[in-house]
């Protein structure tokens, strides 16, 4: 099972909002998920991030893969 931690599409139309999830590669980007890690609101001025830094890295360990726009948000 290829595990990834990727955004997760959530909000109305031209007002995104994403969440950052952890899911196997597998499933569509807004379908099934394991698990909710975090959050991301570019509609806000600075952009809103809240990812919980423990679960990822607890994540990672176990060999689930960041894409590269959540490895950014994780800097």
């Amino acid at each position: 099972m290829a595990v990834k931690i990727r955004l997760r599409r959530m909000g109305a139309k031209k007002a995104p909002f994403y969440r950052v999830v952890v899911a196997d590669s597998r499933y569509p980007r807004d379908g099934r998920f394991i698990e909710e890690i975090g959050y991301y609101d570019p509609t806000q001025e600075p952009a809103l991030v809240k990812i919980d830094m423990e679960k990822a890295n607890e994540w990672i360990k176990k060999g689930a893969q960041p894409t590269d726009t959540v490895k950014r948000l994780m800097k």
